[in-house]
């Protein structure tokens, strides 16, 4: 059946059928957001597409004998590896696109692609395939240990979920997998290019190839114009949307803001460390919470700017596309790929990552500076670069290229 379906898959190569795959975590992030609109945009021009995903929420209601297998499922799901077979099988699909498999769903669809001769995309959302931890950054700082002296380094620091235990599970299954050779056997998407030349780090000099460059492709994330936004109103506030978390610069962000009373700031976003964070805000600092599509984009509709504060290289920041598309400009730290995804001066300002004072700095220079045209400049980038009619025709020559 498997080979019927390669035959016939090759009729068609403009309307692939595509097989989605998702392992959504216990707290919503930018991942989920990318698979949503990804998913609808492919629907919208004519694909059929199947999801299959796992939530990691199941985890709090596992009994003890699985909670006990979960470093072998993390290595490899036997259901997860049937399941997409069967998938693969049933709808004739063309193209498996992947976009997380931790901890539930596992690599093992990858396997289960290969078996029915069908091709893998793999969105690179973070760095788990080189950093256990996936974000480069631990103990309050950039960390690239387990590049430069091996994973096991993180188990040491107990980098993923500050336990020794999982970190090991996901070090062991990295490992497997490099072992297997199917990290060079499915093709990549990689959201910029200093993404791309990350993920290249993973092959040694000297050493066998882990990845393939030929098959490492790159493609920014996108968002959806919401029609439903209300530009020309007074700007009222800067925003931050994301998760309220320390890796995401909230201690930079809030004491920025305490040194700037007369500025409000709006936290958008939910996090482990909500609560510690209202405990330390100034009065000029509100808390929204968790908002969806809608609250968002009348939420960006009445900003001055969106900052963007993270500590880690953020393989992308949905944040800025969304803010873009609402025409308004952006303040990020110069850190990893948030710098390269401003234009100084013309779709907003850049201050040094890890400072409080010069973040409080950049605010006041974006209040004193005419600023008069910036939104429509952020709304010109956003159609050429982060709409979904430019990313579907690179989608679409990605996918046209690995079925060949």
């Amino acid at each position: 059946m498997c080979e019927e379906n390669e035959r016939e898959a090759m009729v068609d190569s403009k309307k692939q059928k595509i097989l989605i795959v998702h392992n959504y975590y216990q707290i919503p992030g930018g991942e989920d957001t990318v698979v949503t609109n990804e998913k609808r945009l492919l629907e919208e021009h004519g694909h059929e597409v199947i999801l299959y995903s796992k939530n990691n929420s199941e985890l709090k209601i596992m009994g003890k004998v699985q909670k006990m297998l979960l470093p072998l499922i993390t290595v490899f799901n036997l259901r997860s590896f049937r399941d997409v077979k069967r998938i693969i099988k049933e709808h004739r699909i063309d193209i498996v696109h992947v976009h997380n498999t931790l901890n539930i769903i596992s690599p093992s669809v990858y396997y289960a692609a290969r078996v029915c001769k069908v091709p893998v995309v793999q969105t690179v959302h973070n760095f788990r395939l080189l950093c256990p931890g996936a974000t480069f950054y631990r103990d309050d700082h950039i960390c690239e240990d387990c590049v430069d002296h091996g994973l096991f380094c993180s188990v040491k620091h107990s980098c993923y979920r500050n336990s020794k235990l999982q970190t090991l599970a996901c070090v062991i299954s990295t490992k497997f997998h490099r072992m297997t050779g199917i990290y060079g056997k499915i093709n990549y998407i990689s959201l910029t290019e200093f993404n791309r030349e990350k993920l290249l780090q993973l092959n040694r000099p000297g050493k066998k190839q882990i990845v393939d460059p030929d098959r490492i492709f790159i493609k920014p994330n996108f968002t959806f114009e919401n029609t439903s936004e209300m530009f020309g109103r007074d700007n009222e506030y800067f925003l931050y949307s994301g998760r309220v978390e320390k890796i995401k610069g909230l201690d930079i962000l809030l004491d920025a803001f305490a040194q700037l009373s007369d500025e409000k700031l709006i936290v958008a976003g939910t996090g482990t460390q909500v609560e510690e964070y209202k405990d330390k805000a100034t009065k000029n600092v509100e808390f929204k919470g968790f908002l969806n599509r809608e609250k968002l984009a009348e939420c960006l509709s009445r900003a001055k700017a969106v900052i963007v504060p993270s500590q880690w290289y953020e393989t992308f920041g949905m944040i800025i596309a969304e803010a873009y598309a609402a025409h308004k400009p952006i303040i990020v730290g110069n850190i990893g790929n948030l710098s390269s995804l401003v234009d100084k001066g013309l779709t907003g300002i850049t201050f040094t990552y890890n400072s409080a004072e010069a973040l409080s700095d950049a605010v006041m220079q974006f209040e004193n500076i005419d600023t008069n045209g910036w939104g429509e400049n952020a709304y010109r980038k956003y159609k050429d670069e982060f709409s979904p009619e430019s990313n579907y025709y690179t989608l679409r020559g990605i996918y046209d290229s690995v079925r060949n």
